[in-house]
Formats: C-alpha cells, structure tokens, sequence
C-alpha cells in the first residue's frame, strides 16, 4: 500500500474506531489509547501488506494457470446440440453409431446395412455437414466437441 494513503487509511481507522467506543476511553489517557490503537491499525495493515506480498509471491512462483469457466462447456454443449438437431436423421444416426455408441465402422456399417467403405463416406459426410451447422451459428464448441469431430472416420 502506498506510504501517504496508508498514513490516511491508518488516521481514518483510528478515529472511526474512537468514535464507535466513545465510552471505552480512559477519560485521563485519551492520547496514549489513541496512539495504542494506531499502533495496532498499523500493525493490521503491515500484515495485510505481507499476507498481499505472500500471496503475490506464490502465484509467481507456480506461473499462471486458469481454470475453465464451466459455462463455456455448457455453452459448447448446447451448440453441439443445437447443430445435431439441425441434421437429418441419416447423420444423426451415422453420428449416434460412430460417436454416441462407438461402434468401429465394419459393426455401424453393418447396422446401417451398407459397405463398410460406404459407412465411412456417411460419417465423414454428417461430421463435415455437423461442423458447417457449428461454425454458421457462430458459437464455440466445447474443445472435446472439437476433438470428436476432428477424430479420423475409422
């Protein structure tokens, strides 16, 4: 804290402080308390001071880290949503077998009752039309959103 507005900070404390317990001064020491209880205002801003300098010196040392904000995930998620909804229902089936019940290609392909080379034109056909409907709303995705798109279609 600055020197000059400590010394006003510290004057403020001590006469607020007087005023509250107007009854609790001695009558003949009302100097000596009024220095008492700077003393220990003073004494609340130094440790205040260290406990700031403290807590500086910690982060320092462990280098920035950042925590996500949980609603950008909830964000993300509800784009994904939103530009599932918006497929047909082909890829939306495509991508329930690929990514929802991770089937490999030869059982989805199966499933869907087409060639396994077929299969992996229909995935990456619905990814590619999924990330379109993404990017035209404008919203992020949330990053493992993005990193199941950007998956290989096996």
């Amino acid at each position: 804290m600055d020197g000059a507005h400590a010394v006003d900070d510290v004057v403020a404390e001590v006469f607020l402080t007087a005023w509250r317990r107007l009854e609790e001064i001695p009558r003949g020491a009302v100097l000596p308390w009024l220095y008492a209880t700077a003393r220990r205002s003073l004494a609340n801003v130094r440790r205040a001071d260290q406990r700031r300098g403290n807590l500086a010196e910690a982060v320092a040392r462990n280098g920035r880290q950042y925590a996500d904000d949980p609603a950008d995930g909830v964000a993300g998620s509800l784009a994904v949503a939103a530009a599932f909804d918006a497929l047909g229902e082909r890829d939306k089936e495509v991508l329930r077998l690929a990514l929802w019940e991770e089937l490999p290609a030869r059982q989805a392909a199966k499933v869907l009752g087409c060639t396994t080379a077929t299969f992996h034109v229909r995935l990456h056909r619905a990814r590619t039309r999924l990330r379109h409907h993404l990017t035209t709303t404008g919203t992020t995705p949330a990053p493992r959103a993005l990193t199941t798109l950007g998956r290989a279609d096996a």
